[in-house]
C-alpha cells in the first residue's frame, strides 16, 4: 500500500523518467544478479530493462563488455517468467551484433521456437534469426518452413518477416522458401498475408513477367488484408514504366481501390493516380477523395491528404482549385503541420480575387509556428507575387508585418529576399519596398542582412520619387550600428550625394563627421568619397562612387591593346562595355535573387588550365576526373617563397599543382619545380616545371603520380622540397644581372594525400539511405562495422559530424547532420563514391558521454579493400 502512495505521489509531481540518471557501469555490475540461483524474475526483468534502455539511448558497450552480459543472460532461460523471458529475446537482439560467441544460445531459441508455448515461439524465432549467419541457416531451414504455415498467426508473421530479413545473409532465402509463403497467403490474418506477400515479391522482384502474373493473379482474387492491397497498388506503379500491355488493367484496379472500405487503401491509391502524371482527367477522383478526406475527424488523414494536394498543387494546381473551399477550412486546423501545407497550397492555387481574403485568414497564424514552417510560407507568397503583381502591395504589407515578428536569420533573409525579388519583377513595387526595408533596418540584429539593404538603397533609393526620405534611415546606422553596417552606409550616403545634385551639400556634412569615426575602414571611406564628391564634376563623379559593372575580358583586351600604343593618351574606360547578364526564364518560384552570370567551376577552371599544357593533357587524358582538393599551405605566408599545393584526383592519377610565388625582389627563379619522394607504391609519371618565375608573380608546376595498386598504400606522406635555379637581379627591373646562376632548394612541408581526397560525397538528389543501404547488401557489398572513442578534440555531436564528414569525404544524406539540441545520441547517414566509381555507404551511431563521444561505425562497400581501408583510416 505504501509504494503505491508513493506512485501514485510522483504521479501527481508530473511523474519523471526513473532511467534518466543511469550509468551503464553500474547496470553491468547489477546484471551479476543474473547469476543467482535461484532465478529472481522480477527483479532480473528491471535490470534487463536498463540495460535495453541505455542501448536504445546510444550508449556503446565494448565487445567484453557485451559478452560478459550476453554470457550472464543465458542464466535468464533457467526462469519459466513470460515477461522476462521476452526481455532476454529483446536482449539478444540488442547484443548479438557486438558480442562474441553468441552461437552457443541457439539450442535454447530452437527449443523455444518449436516449443509448445506460443508466446515464447514468435519472439524466439526473431531473435533466432538475428545470430544466423550462412553456416547456421541450413540447420534451421526446415524449422522455419514449419513456422512460416503455422496455425499462430504471430508465429507465421514473425517467420515470413524474419526471412525477409534473412536474405541478407543468403539472397535466395525468399525464392526457396516461396512455396511456404504461397499457402500462407491465403491465411485468414490480415497481417500473415501481407508479409506473405512481400516474401513472395522478394522472391520473384528479379524476374518482371513473374512479378506481372502475380500482380494479376492477386488482383483478379479478392483480398481482406488492406495491407496486402497497398502492397499491390505500389508493385502495380513500379510495373506501368515496364509493361507494354495491361496498362488499363492496372489503372482500373487504381481506380477500383478508391471504393474500397479501408482508408488506408483508399489514400494508397488516390495518392498513386495522382503521383503517375497523367493529365487532369485521370486524377479528378482521386482529388475528389483526397478532398473528402481534408473534413476528416482523423488528423492523420488531414495530414496525408493536404500534404498531397500540396505536390499536386506544384504540377496541376487548376485540379486542386476545388478543393480550395476544404483547405481554407483547415487553416485553423490545431495540428500546425496540416495548417501550413494548407496555407502554403491555397497560396498556389487561390484565384486573385482571393488573396486578400487569404491574407486576413493567416495573418493571426503565422505567429504560432515555427521559423521552419514560416519560411515555407513566405516562399509561397514569393511565387504568388509573381504569380499575381497588382496584390503587390496586399502581400508586401503582410510580409513587413512578418519582418516585425521575432525570427531567425533564416527566416528574416527568406522574407527581406521576397520583397527584393518582388521590386526586382514589378517596378510599381519599388518605392513601397524600400520603405519597409527601411523600417527593417531599424531595428535589425542581423549585420550582413542590414549591409545588403544599404547596398540595395545606394543602387535603387537615388532613382525613387523622394531620395532625400531615405537619408535619414541610412544615417541613423552610422550612428547606432557596427563598423561594417557603418562603411555599408557611408558608402549609400556617397552614392545619393553622386546621382543627386541638390543632395550633395547635406550629404557632405555629414560624411565629414563620418571621418571622425573610431573604425579605419569608415574613416577611410568618408575620406574618399568626400575628396571625390568636392570636385563638383557630375559626370565624372557616379562612376567613382559606383562604378559600372565592366565586362572583364573586354577590359582585358582593351588593356592589352592599349599597351601595345605610345600611351600618349588616357586609357578611356567608358569604350568598355558593361558586362551582359543573362535573362532567366521566368519560374513559378524565385529561387534566387540575384542573377548570377554563367562561369566556370572551380574544377573546370584547374581542368581547362590542364588541358593547355599538351604534355600534361596526353597523359590524363585517359584517366577520368574526380574532384580537386582544397588548397593546401606548404610554407608559410612570411617566407621567402609560397608554394600552395592543389590535389586533383582522376581515376588512378594524382596530379599535384603547385602554386609558387617569389617574395624576392632581388632574385629571378627559373626551372622551378617542386620535387616529391614518392611513397611506397606510388610511381611518378611526369613533372612540368615552371620556366620562370619572377618576382610577385604566380607560377605553376605539375607533378603526375600514378596511386599504388593497394588501395590501403594510396593514403600517404609525401616529402616535397622546392627546387630551382636562381639568379640575382636588379630589384627596379627585374632584369638578371648575370647570366649564369646557381642551384637552389627550400625545405617545404609534408603533404598529406588523405581518404577524403580519394572519396566524392553524394549526399543530394533525394537519395533514400534505407532503400541504398538495402540494395548494397542484395548485391553483396562488403560490410565492417568498428566501435571508436574519438579524441579529446570532439566533445561534441556537432563537433563529431564536421570533424568525421571532413576527414571520411563522406556527405550526410537525409539531413542527418543535423543535431536536435540537447540530444545525447545521433544517427548519422553518410554516401559516396570512391575513385574509380565505387560505392560507398556509411551509417555512424554517436553517443555522446561526459563530453566524450562514441561512434559505432558501419561501412558498406562493393570494394572489400575500400571499406577496410575506410575503417582502418578512422583508427
Amino acid at each position: 500500500m505504501n509504494a503505491f502512495k508513493r506512485e501514485k505521489k510522483e504521479e501527481e509531481d508530473g511523474g519523471g523518467n526513473q532511467f534518466q540518471n543511469l550509468e551503464k557501469t553500474t547496470v553491468l555490475q547489477e546484471a551479476r544478479t543474473f547469476n543467482d540461483t535461484p532465478v529472481n524474475p522480477r527483479k532480473c526483468a528491471h535490470i534487463l530493462t536498463k540495460i535495453l534502455y541505455l542501448l536504445n539511448q546510444g550508449e556503446q558497450l565494448g565487445t567484453m563488455e557485451a559478452t560478459d552480459v550476453f554470457f550472464a543472460m543465458t542464466k535468464l532461460f533457467q526462469s519459466r517468467d513470460v515477461v522476462l523471458r521476452r526481455l532476454v529475446y529483446l536482449g539478444i537482439k540488442e547484443l548479438s551484433s557486438v558480442a562474441e560467441d553468441v552461437i552457443i544460445v541457439t539450442s535454447s531459441l530452437t527449443k523455444d521456437m518449436t516449443g509448445k508455448e506460443d508466446l515464447y515461439r514468435a519472439a524466439a524465432i526473431r531473435a533466432l534469426c538475428t545470430i544466423t549467419d550462412g553456416g547456421m541457416l541450413a540447420a534451421i531451414e526446415r524449422y522455419m518452413k514449419q513456422a512460416i504455415v503455422d496455425r499462430s498467426p504471430a508465429v507465421s508473421s514473425a517467420a515470413l518477416v524474419s526471412s525477409l530479413h534473412l536474405t541478407n545473409v543468403s539472397g535466395d532465402v525468399a525464392r526457396r522458401w516461396a512455396n511456404e509463403a504461397q499457402e500462407a497467403l491465403f491465411s485468414s490474418n490480415v497481417m500473415v498475408r501481407y508479409h506473405a506477400l512481400g516474401v513472395l515479391y522478394q522472391a520473384r522482384k528479379s524476374d518482371k513477367h513473374a512479378v506481372v502474373k502475380l500482380f494479376g493473379k492477386l488482383v483478379r482474387a479478392s483480398h481482406r488484408s488492406p495491407y496486402a492491397t497497398c502492397m499491390l497498388i505500389r508493385m502495380g506503379r513500379k510495373l506501368l514504366p515496364d509493361i507494354v500491355r495491361g496498362e488499363d488493367e492496372i489503372l482500373s484496379f487504381f481506380a477500383a481501390c478508391l471504393r474500397h472500405n479501408s482508408e488506408m487503401v483508399v489514400y494508397e491509391a488516390a495518392y498513386t493516380l495522382v503521383s503517375l502524371g497523367r493529365d487532369t482527367s485521370k486524377i479528378q477522383d482521386a482529388i475528389s477523395v483526397l478532398q473528402l478526406f481534408c473534413g476528416s475527424p482523423k488528423p492523420v488523414l488531414r495530414f496525408a491528404a493536404v500534404r498531397t494536394l500540396n505536390k499536386v498543387a506544384m504540377t496541376h494546381p487548376a485540379a486542386v482549385t476545388a478543393c480550395n473551399l476544404d483547405l481554407e477550412n483547415l487553416i485553423t486546423d490545431s495540428n500546425r503541420s496540416i495548417a501550413t501545407l494548407a496555407i502554403t497550397t491555397l497560396l498556389k492555387t487561390g484565384a486573385e480575387s482571393s488573396v486578400d481574403r487569404l491574407m486576413k485568414q493567416i495573418a493571426t497564424f503565422v505567429s504560432e509556428i515555427s521559423d521552419e514552417f514560416k519560411v515555407v510560407v513566405v516562399q509561397a507568397i514569393r511565387a504568388l507575387c509573381q504569380k499575381f503583381p497588382r496584390k503587390h502591395a496586399v502581400l508586401m504589407n503582410f510580409l513587413s508585418a512578418m519582418l516585425r515578428d521575432e525570427g531567425g536569420l533564416e527566416y528574416k533573409a527568406a522574407i527581406v529576399d521576397t520583397i527584393i525579388a518582388v521590386m526586382e519583377g514589378n517596378a510599381e513595387a519599388k518605392e513601397a519596398g524600400l520603405a519597409h526595408l527601411c523600417e527593417f533596418i531599424e531595428d535589425c540584429e542581423h549585420i550582413s542582412l542590414a549591409v545588403r539593404i544599404l547596398h540595395l538603397l545606394g543602387q535603387e533609393g537615388p532613382t525613387s520619387k523622394q531620395p532625400s526620405r531615405y537619408i535619414r534611415f541610412i544615417y541613423n546606422r552610422v550612428i547606432l550600428e557596427s563598423a561594417s553596417v557603418r562603411a555599408a552606409a557611408v558608402t549609400a550616403l556617397a552614392r545619393f550625394a553622386a546621382a543627386c545634385p541638390p543632395l550633395l551639400p547635406n550629404v557632405l556634412v555629414l560624411l565629414s563627421r563620418c571621418q571622425l569615426d573610431s573604425d579605419d575602414e569608415v574613416r577611410d571611406r568618408a575620406a574618399y568619397y568626400c575628396t571625390i564628391l568636392q570636385q563638383q564634376n557630375d559626370p565624372t563623379v557616379l562612376p567613382l562612387v559606383q562604378p559600372p559593372l565592366l565586362s572583364v575580358p573586354s577590359l582585358e583586351r582593351a588593356l592589352k591593346n592599349y599597351m601595345r600604343t605610345p600611351m600618349d593618351e588616357p586609357f578611356d574606360i567608358s569604350q568598355i562595355p558593361p558586362a551582359q547578364t543573362i535573362e532567366e526564364p521566368t519560374q513559378v518560384e524565385i529561387q534566387a535573387t540575384v542573377k548570377q552570370q554563367p562561369r566556370l567551376t572551380r574544377e573546370e577552371s584547374f581542368m581547362e588550365k590542364i588541358s593547355q599544357i599538351p604534355h600534361l593533357s596526353m597523359i590524363v587524358r585517359d584517366s577520368s576526373f574526380f574532384k580537386s582538393s582544397p588548397v593546401f599551405e606548404l610554407t608559410e605566408s612570411e617566407t621567402e617563397y609560397n608554394v600552395k599545393c592543389v590535389k586533383h584526383t582522376f581515376t588512378d592519377l594524382l596530379v599535384l599543382q603547385f602554386d609558387c610565388v617569389n617574395t624576392l625582389s632581388d632574385q629571378l627563379l627559373e626551372d622551378v619545380r617542386v620535387a616529391v619522394e614518392p611513397p611506397k607504391g606510388y610511381r611518378i609519371m611526369c613533372e612540368v616545371p615552371c620556366p620562370r618565375l619572377p618576382y610577385n608573380e604566380p607560377g605553376t608546376t605539375y607533378t603526375v603520380l600514378k596511386y599504388p595498386e593497394d588501395v590501403h598504400a594510396s593514403v600517404a606522406t609525401i616529402p616535397t622540397t622546392l627546387r630551382f635555379m636562381a639568379r640575382d637581379c636588379d630589384p627596379a627591373t627585374g632584369f638578371p644581372d648575370v647570366e649564369l646562376g646557381y642551384n637552389d632548394e627550400y625545405m617545404l612541408e609534408d603533404l598529406e594525400v588523405t581518404l577524403a581526397d580519394q572519396i566524392q560525397g553524394m549526399g543530394s538528389g533525394g537519395l533514400d539511405f534505407g532503400t541504398a543501404w538495402e540494395v548494397a547488401v542484395t548485391k553483396g557489398y562488403t560490410k565492417l562495422e568498428e566501435t571508436f572513442v574519438l579524441g579529446p578534440s570532439v566533445t561534441t555531436l556537432e563537433g563529431a559530424i564536421q570533424s568525421l564528414t571532413g576527414f571520411l569525404g563522406l556527405e550526410a544524406v537525409e539531413r542527418s547532420n543535423r543535431v536536435q539540441s540537447g540530444a545525447t545520441w545521433h544517427l548519422l547517414l553518410l554516401s559516396g563514391v570512391f575513385r574509380g566509381g565505387k560505392e560507398v555507404l556509411a551509417r555512424a551511431r554517436l553517443a555522446l558521454s561526459d563530453s566524450q563521444v562514441t561512434m559505432q561505425l558501419s561501412v558498406l562497400c562493393q570494394d572489400q579493400e575500400v571499406a577496410e581501408l575506410i575503417v582502418s583510416s578512422v583508427e
